[in-house]
């Protein structure tokens, strides 16, 4: 906490930020020069500008050169990446800076902190205000010293005359200058101020000094939804950073560059219940051809099954053909919940909810679902499904019904309708049926669902409301229809139901903002943020085949201290986990998670715990798949090898967030780097309810 006394030195300490700024544009200049020579001029006054917005965010708010110094500092990677993307050039640029900034925040450390420069006097130092002189009288009879009276005082330094002194002792007096001792001041006894160093400030470690490390990896996102299907390519950077700050060795995705976007095209189908596997095919071989790239190139990504195409009855079909036929780990997905989460962060809502530090509530809405997603502060807190969406109910220009999907059902029974494929419905009709799933939606947007139809349409459960919402945005296909961006007609309900979602949130007084991106936020998603990395220290049996795929995660809620007190808390933990999602041990193939950190002092008891647990696994020489929510994975399992009966068919990961219910694919390692690709998902096909009695 600053007190009075440090903010009064800190307000009155000067330092001209623009002559720093300068120092380091040129910084950057000499950088460009090597790396985009063409481009220096328009780069720089890109990064100049947007400097200067992020600076003129805060002008306001930043009141003491030290603050505005600061702000200097910490915007600049901000600014930086409008220009030159997160990778190893990128730290390169904020090594120097870094250096150049902690050169400036020593000095302003030395002197802020040293009492002679704090207390040194500020101008022209006049006659009489030094006050750590005293002119005293001196009576040369009887030794005294006598006080001068001020204002005698003024008058004897400030006159060019001799000026007469008094009298003491019948003999005019002497004038003696005294030195006062010094007097604590305030500023003397302030403790010393903090001054951040330029590392913490600006959020980076010395790349080189970290042992940074670097992947790139070629992502592919495919979406086979209710109305349209297309995918995406994307290039991902990864870095790894092993440094006394940061002790994990995982790899962490730094920059996401989209390098295509694909053709939307409707998703055929051959009846109400087939999706035509082929077409799909056929149009996925056609678009990475355009895209200039083939299956060996991908290295990994994801194929997205949603709303109501995951009903199809042949939806596990096609996702696991195309999977297996578009790179080395691309994996097959499904789950309302995963889609969700896909859809926020495609759309951009989960980084604008770091960048704004808000609580935003994001709904993607498609052909056949409604997918929300609250994302508070980079992170996302709580997802849920809804069966609303634009294609529920096809119709041509002439209102003749083409597609009845079984919610529309459930709808079509509430409101006592009651048409059939090939009917003619009243544009009446087809609008009473759009404001009844706007009226769902805002429902459960709002609250937990509370009607029985919204009962029975959502997909999953509640969403989590306990964090307050600040903002709403639309994604997918019908969001472009509110946000007005797109009015056509597909032949089906879309642009009804996005004019019903416009009238609700104009009469709730609901303010919107827009997202980034909205139909293809899903596929964007399932391209740049379906994957997880590993930790580099993992122990894996090269005889086991790679990709593993559909391993559920079964949460073992047992640590060091429960070991240390009971050893047969393990075994009992393991039995009563499996025994809860109708695993066998010794039969199924699952992945026990630990999330709690491991003390290495003692890995041998957990070891042996672990190997008490699971005599049908080892017997049966079943995989046996440990993952640890923190580092320790490659020593636990060399200790399981070496100090158990487990051999063989051992498998040990790190540093993952997992929870129940959870799925996991699990490709090979990523190159050099000992990092395994990850895909957490879930795997939802064909569910479909019915109304009720029937």
């Amino acid at each position: 906490m600053i007190d009075a006394n440090q903010q009064k030195i800190i307000a009155n300490f000067k330092i001209n930020r623009d002559s720093y700024k300068l120092g380091n544009i040129k910084y950057i200049e000499f950088f460009l020069t090597k790396i985009d020579p063409e481009n220096v001029e328009h780069l720089l006054e890109i990064f100049e500008q947007k400097w200067d917005e992020l600076l003129d965010e805060h002008e306001l708010e930043d009141t003491t050169d030290i603050s505005r110094f600061y702000r200097l500092i910490t915007t600049f990677k901000p600014a930086l990446s409008s220009i030159v993307k997160p990778g190893q050039t990128f730290d390169s640029i904020c090594d120097v800076a870094v250096e150049s900034f902690n050169g400036v925040l020593n000095r302003i450390r030395r002197q802020i902190n040293d009492i002679k420069f704090r207390n040194k006097p500020k101008g022209a130092i006049l006659p009489g205000s030094n006050k750590s002189l005293t002119l005293s009288y001196f009576c040369t009879v009887c030794k005294q010293i006598l006080n001068v009276d001020p204002k005698k005082q003024d008058e004897i330094l400030n006159s060019e005359d001799k000026v007469e002194l008094p009298k003491h002792c019948d003999k005019e007096m002497e004038i003696k200058i005294i030195r006062n001792p010094p007097k604590p001041k305030e500023e003397q006894i302030v403790k010393e101020i903090k001054i951040y160093p330029a590392e913490l400030l600006m959020g980076h470690l010395d790349s080189s000094e970290a042992h940074a490390e670097y992947l790139k990896v070629m992502s592919v996102g495919i979406d086979i939804g209710s109305s349209t299907s297309h995918l995406i390519f994307s290039q991902l950077t990864l870095k790894r950073e092993m440094s006394f700050f940061n002790l994990s060795n995982r790899f962490v995705t730094v920059n996401r560059e989209i390098k295509y976007e694909g053709n939307i095209i409707f998703t055929p189908l051959i009846d109400r219940t087939t999706i035509d596997i082929e077409a799909i095919v056929d149009f996925c071989k056609e678009e990475y051809k355009k895209a200039g790239f083939t299956p060996e190139m991908v290295d990994t990504g994801a194929v997205v099954v949603t709303g109501e195409t995951a009903k199809k009855h042949n939806a596990a079909e096609i996702v696991r053909r195309l999977s297996s036929e578009s790179g080395k780990f691309v994996s097959a997905t499904a789950g309302p919940n995963f889609e969700s989460v896909l859809g926020a962060m495609g759309s951009g809502i989960v980084a604008l909810s770091k960048q704004n530090q808000k609580t935003i509530l994001n709904v993607d809405i498609g052909g056949g679902t409604s997918n929300l997603a609250i994302s508070s502060k980079g992170t996302v807190l709580s997802t849920a499904c809804i069966n609303v969406g634009g294609r529920l109910l096809g119709i041509d220009k002439n209102f003749k019904i083409w597609r009845i999907d079984g919610p529309t059902e459930f709808v079509m029974k509430y409101l006592n309708m009651h048409y059939t494929l090939g009917d003619i419905i009243p544009e009446v009709d087809v609008i009473r049926i759009s404001r009844e799933y706007a009226k769902i939606l805002l429902e459960v947007m709002s609250g937990r669902a509370q009607s029985p139809l919204a009962k029975d349409l959502l997909m999953t459960e509640d969403l989590d409301f306990s964090i307050p919402i600040d903002e709403i945005s639309f994604s997918g296909g019908v969001a472009e229809m509110i946000y007005g961006n797109n009015a056509e007609h597909f032949d089906d309900i879309g642009s009804y139901l996005a004019a019903e979602i416009k009238n609700l949130i104009t009469e709730k007084g609901i303010t919107l903002i827009e997202p980034e991106n909205k139909i293809r936020a899903t596929v964007i998603g399932a391209g740049a943020f379906s994957l997880s990395i590993s930790g580099s220290t993992c122990y894996y049996d090269l005889n086991i085949q790679l990709p593993m795929e559909n391993i559920p995660i079964i949460p073992i809620n047992t640590t060091l201290e429960d070991v240390r007190l009971n050893f047969s808390k393990m075994r009992n933990e393991v039995t009563s986990a499996l025994r809860n999602f109708d695993f066998q041990e010794g039969e199924d193939v699952v992945a026990f998670y630990f999330k709690n950190p491991m003390i290495r002092s003692d890995i041998s008891l957990f070891a042996k715990a672990i190997e008490s647990a699971l005599p049908n696994s080892i017997e049966n020489s079943k995989i046996i798949l440990i993952i640890l929510g923190s580092d320790g994975g490659k020593i636990l399992g060399l200790t399981l090898k070496k100090e158990t009966s487990i051999k063989s068919n051992l498998f040990c990961l790190d540093e993952l967030d997992l929870k129940a219910g959870d799925w996991i694919d699990i490709g090979r390692p990523l190159k050099e780097s000992n990092a395994f690709p990850i895909t957490i998902k879930s795997l939802v096909f064909n569910k479909e309810k019915k109304p009720n009695g029937e």
